[in-house]
């Protein structure tokens, strides 16, 4: 089936230059152009992406922004029904196998999907949709029986399911090898025990794609990833945790106690659930970087209204070099960084490793995005400090970006280790 056969399956909204901005209660509100893809050189998107951006836009325009500032304030987003909308659109799978329910194209189209969802007025529902789609399901996309992904991955594709990813746990997070959560083998199924922490969609999920050990060999090849019902006894979502940002976003502690679930809900081959999750951690980390890309443009954009408007000593604050200077530096990184995003992504979809690439994409991305935040929120004084605009709310949301999916210092042992200059352990006599 042809790209633009694939593509007729979804709405296509009239195509307008977007206007995004939150109303705050004092202030006029903020209009920021988004870049259309056609104006990128590199020749990474075309005329379908931008379609497919274009009917995200509409959605995100109509059934999310509207209510995001609800939503941050009840401490969670409605995933269901948020996710059901756009697997009704076609955009839970673009990437995924047709004969599931996905688009079947290739990884330049989430890319653009994520850059798009970056016009979403906060960080937490993009980290949602993120982990639905490029966290949790990837590696049962690839590596899944038949059987799974009919019974996982298909509703995960049309929005009928919220899935979450299970790797962190209480005494680990980026050191995946350290998971202790066990998944023993009984009369035909797993009896799992353990626990895992800071889970996106816990709250609400319906399937976990969850990292295990199922034997007693090396950490690096005693676990496996499972396809886990969250609906099965013994599993005990214990508290929805409060974070400092990305509030709408649910993060939940999960306990398992003595669950039973059957041996195939194996993805792929025992043992390889730590190769398996490697993997997917290539495309968690470009999608976190991508996603970055547009709330910053729109930041600084929005900051330099504000400075326009905003006068001091009789003249508008734009005027002082400092600030428009310091507008024209940090546009200067998010262009840099989405050079690297879309260098990335080209050798991803020709088929290379981009687990150094990535790497960098994550570091810089989390580094970048506090480093605008910051300043943005600098040059709104007062009112940056406020829940009032939309700078505050990003600062919060962006400081998980050096933390989450792999924390700034683990990104650069991995770059190191690709460097060759990592140090190595001393040999033991």
């Amino acid at each position: 089936m042809s790209t633009n056969m694939l593509l007729n399956k979804i709405v296509r909204p009239s195509r307008n230059f977007v206007k995004l901005g939150r109303q705050s209660k004092r202030l006029c509100s903020t209009h920021v152009e988004r870049k259309k893809s056609s104006d990128n050189s590199n020749g990474l998107f075309t005329e379908e992406h931008q379609q497919l951006r274009d009917t995200l836009k509409k959605i995100i325009d109509k059934e999310i922004n509207p209510y995001v500032d609800q939503w941050e304030q009840e401490g969670q987003f409605p995933a269901k029904k948020v996710f059901k909308t756009l697997g009704n659109a076609g955009l839970l799978g673009v990437t995924k196998p047709t004969e599931y329910g996905g688009l079947g194209l290739d990884y330049t189209y989430s890319v653009a999907l994520a850059e798009e969802l970056g016009n979403i007025n906060c960080g937490g529902v993009p980290m949602a949709i993120g982990v639905q789609t490029d966290m949790s399901t990837p590696a049962l996309a690839k590596f899944g029986s038949d059987k799974l992904k009919r019974e996982f991955l298909a509703p995960s594709i049309s929005g009928d399911f919220v899935s979450c990813i299970g790797v962190s746990e209480v005494g680990g997070g980026s050191d995946v090898a350290s998971v202790k959560t066990t998944a023993v083998k009984k009369d035909g199924d797993y009896i799992i025990n353990g626990g895992k922490m800071w889970i996106t969609n816990g709250a609400q999920a319906d399937w976990m794609c969850l990292l295990a050990n199922t034997s007693e060999g090396p950490a690096h090849r005693n676990k496996s990833l499972i396809c886990l019902p969250m609906n099965l006894p013994g599993i005990t979502v214990a508290k929805k945790i409060d974070k400092m940002g990305m509030r709408c976003s649910d993060t939940a502690q999960i306990y398992f106690e003595d669950v039973r679930v059957p041996q195939d809900h194996v993805i792929g081959e025992e043992g390889m659930g730590f190769t398996y999750q490697m993997l997917q951690f290539q495309e968690e980390r470009l999608y976190g970087a991508a996603a970055t890309v547009q709330p910053l443009d729109n930041l600084i954009a929005s900051t330099a209204d504000y400075c326009r408007q905003r006068k001091v000593f009789g003249s508008p604050l734009l005027n002082n070099q400092t600030i428009h200077f310091r507008l024209a530096e940090l546009s200067t990184e998010v262009e840099c960084l989405r050079s690297l995003i879309y260098r990335s992504v080209g050798d991803y979809v020709s088929g290379q490793d981009v687990t150094r690439l990535a790497s960098m994409c994550k570091l810089k991305a989390g580094r970048l995005a506090r480093e605008v935040t910051d300043s943005c929120l600098q040059f709104w004084g007062g009112m940056g400090f406020t829940n009032e605009v939309l700078v505050s709310r990003f600062y919060r949301d962006f400081r998980l970006l050096s933390i989450g999916g792999g924390a700034d210092e683990v990104m650069l042992s991995i770059i190191c280790k690709y460097m060759n200059t990592l140090p190595k352990p001393p040999k033991q006599n």
